[in-house]
């Protein structure tokens, strides 16, 4: 007659694995509220001058007053040229001046646009592009203030060596009320926050040669044609 076999291997203590669980997402959870402090404290909440000159100005469309705030910096002589990134496909610059009447002049004679990019990674793609082909070393960025962390990253990886000057659009809601009393406001911020994070991840990815999602505007002309007809807005 056989005996029974002793189990003698170690058991863990009961509950172990739900408060490893419950652990995990406290950790998770403190992590990003951090970081979401952290993405808030980057944002400014005033507009402020750059504080030098640079050869060009990039605006990335989707966000009010963010195209004529970088027409006043050209026109104010803080750029040689700008470049309005993200425009609509079927957008023109005469349509684009008629919303500017007062800047009407250097729309004809120092202002390029790109209707390529379809998010701020294209947008940084093709800033490069414009400014490598004009010899350009530095550039004011102009973008509204939550999306200004997210422009810096995919700018900062796209052209390394090259000047960023931000200048942070600050739209009227901002200026109004607090970001924490408007519901649509809060929602926009950890959107942006979720976005930023993604950023810095797949750029860090990026640095050591994985490159999990090609930019459109990067890939053959052939795969470009196939993008949608309207752009993303920032």
């Amino acid at each position: 007659m056989t005996s029974p076999i002793d189990d003698t291997s170690p058991k863990l203590p009961r509950g172990w694995l739900r408060a490893t669980v419950v652990s995990t997402i406290a950790f998770v959870f403190v992590g990003a509220a951090a970081g979401f402090v952290a993405f808030l404290s980057q944002l400014r909440g005033a507009e402020i001058a750059p504080d030098r000159k640079a050869d060009g100005i990039v605006v990335l469309t989707g966000g009010s007053s963010r195209v004529s705030d970088a027409m006043e910096l050209l026109a104010a002589g803080y750029g040689k040229r700008l470049l309005i990134s993200g425009v609509h496909p079927t957008s023109t610059a005469s349509d684009i001046s008629r919303t500017l009447p007062e800047n009407q002049s250097f729309m004809a004679c120092c202002v390029d646009l790109d209707r390529t990019a379809l998010s701020t990674r294209g947008n940084a793609a093709e800033a490069r592009r414009w400014a490598e082909g004009r010899g350009f070393k530095s550039l004011i960025v102009v973008t509204s203030n939550y999306h200004m962390p997210r422009a810096l990253v995919e700018f900062s990886h796209a052209m390394p060596g090259t000047t960023l000057v931000p200048f942070a659009v600050v739209g009227d809601k901002w200026r109004e009320e607090p970001w924490w009393t408007s519901a649509s406001t809060l929602r926009l911020l950890l959107s942006e926050y979720v976005k930023y994070v993604a950023a810095e991840f797949r750029v860090r990815l990026e640095d050591f040669g994985i490159d999990l999602s090609p930019e459109l505007s990067e890939q053959p002309a052939g795969l470009q044609s196939r993008r949608p007809a309207t752009a993303q807005a920032n």
